[in-house]
């Protein structure tokens, strides 16, 4: 019985290495993590988080005119939903999968 179970815990290891991805521990040895996203540049990553400002006051206010109508300064909802995408954590989904699997056994 106890072979089986440290069966489980060392393939649990494994694929927590495996699936582990989204999240970064950081160095300091502290309980914190870090979330990266991919950006090609300042002046996206400037994008993103206007566009995530813009988003929060409409919701907030339900009414277009606290945000400016200008050229170019439109809400990018694809590029809101590409960052959260980017942050979503599919492979510790799939990881929770096996878990599932191996707690049925």
């Amino acid at each position: 019985m106890e072979t089986n179970e440290s069966e489980i815990v060392k393939n649990l290891k494994r694929l927590t290495t495996l699936y582990f991805k989204t999240l970064k521990p950081r160095t300091d040895n502290s309980n914190e993590y870090f979330a990266q996203i991919k950006i090609q540049n300042h002046f996206e990553l400037g994008c993103i988080i206007t566009d995530m400002l813009k988003l929060c006051i409409l919701a907030l206010d339900h009414d277009m005119h606290n945000v400016p109508e200008k050229k170019n300064q439109s809400i990018n909802v694809s590029l809101i939903l590409e960052t959260v995408l980017q942050l979503f954590p599919l492979d510790e989904m799939e990881f929770l999968g096996y878990v599932c699997e191996i707690a049925g056994e």
